[in-house]
């Protein structure tokens, strides 16, 4: 289904390679993380769609039947009740193409992981002896 064959240089890139059905649900993706997090720089990492802030903050990509969301670990904990309902693993989440993208639900989760980026950068890491 994916029509590019090399990887994307960038996010505008990544979607024009899918068909408009898809590119509507990844550009919707995008604009949600983008408002959520407008402090955030686009880039792609892993191949993927990727939102930056103090690190990797959230990923996306389209699959043949689902977008993949990537809010890491933390995020998919924090809201493990409501991801519930979606296929998931670790660290990831389905969202199938047959459903409306719950895209209240993504603005919630990326606006968690931007604060506690943000905390990171006001904590700074333990050294090591």
């Amino acid at each position: 289904m994916k029509a590019n064959i090399k990887a994307p240089a960038n996010i505008d890139e990544y979607i024009k390679g899918w068909p408009k059905d898809i590119q509507a649900k990844l550009q919707a993706m995008r604009e949600t993380i983008q408002k959520a997090a407008p402090e955030a720089e686009e880039t792609i990492s892993y191949a993927m769609p990727t939102f930056k802030l103090n690190g990797n903050l959230v990923h996306f990509a389209a699959y043949q039947n689902h977008v993949g969301f990537y809010p890491v670990p933390s995020g998919m904990k924090e809201f493990e009740k409501e991801l519930s309902v979606y296929k998931s693993g670790k660290g990831s989440a389905q969202f199938p193409h047959d459903q409306p993208l719950p895209l209240a639900l993504v603005t919630k989760i990326v606006k968690f992981r931007v604060q506690l980026q943000k905390e990171k950068i006001k904590t700074p890491a333990k050294k090591k002896k």
